[in-house]
């Protein structure tokens, strides 16, 4: 082989590099609801060491002047806001699910996270780095991890899991079950005996819900 012909090959295997040593995107999963749930690990869970401050949010990711917060609000707004200076979000609608209640301005509005993060510390983050806690705390990659609800919900359900608590409307149920159930598929946390017992009964009901996740 002359050295025209091999500086051909060399320039030709390089062009091919990136394609051959691309990591492959999560393919998004679908189960039904009755599959997620046996799909999630089981384990005890443990509140040792906790503190809410592991979890670094809300911070400003993509550096565009909005935080966490803001960009649920303005992913998930009804009626679109105003935003000022510093991301200031006015006026505005917003529907909150676990009660079936529009909302009028951002400030009758918390940030919820689907699970808890609480919760989420006791099914496998206590074991986790501080940067996968705070993408976590932040993920926006999910449409259901974070959720704009009314604060009287938010904080009537605070760190409890569906064995404790469950959305208002019944209207919500089907929905917030899969959720719960995709949040913790896509970030593999683990469900204690008595919330995989309590989802296997409250999705007797559910049977043409499904689950839909990436994995984190």
């Amino acid at each position: 082989m002359d050295k025209t012909t091999a500086r051909a090959f060399a320039a030709a295997a390089l062009a091919l590099l990136p394609l051959t040593t691309a990591t492959p995107a999560q393919a998004a999963e679908t189960l039904s609801l009755h599959a997620g749930i046996e799909a999630l690990p089981q384990a005890a869970e443990v509140r040792d060491g906790y503190e809410r401050t592991k979890f670094k949010h809300w911070i400003d990711e993509d550096k565009d002047g909005c935080h966490t917060r803001a960009e649920v609000l303005l992913a998930e707004a009804v009626t679109e806001p105003t935003v000022g200076a510093g991301c200031k979000i006015t006026g505005g609608t917003w529907r909150s699910y676990y009660d079936e209640t529009t909302v009028a301005g951002p400030s009758g509005l918390d940030i919820d996270h689907m699970v808890p993060l609480a919760e989420a510390w006791d099914s496998g983050a206590s074991q986790w780095t501080a940067a996968r806690r705070q993408a976590y705390a932040n993920d926006l990659g999910a449409e259901r991890s974070l959720v704009a609800v009314t604060a009287k919900t938010n904080r009537s359900k605070a760190d409890q899991d569906p064995a404790e608590w469950m959305p208002p409307a019944a209207t919500a149920r089907c929905t917030y079950l899969a959720d719960w159930v995709g949040t913790k598929l896509r970030w593999a946390l683990t469900v204690d005996r008595r919330e995989r017992d309590t989802l296997r009964q409250l999705a007797a009901g559910c049977e043409s819900t499904d689950v839909e996740y990436e994995q984190a």
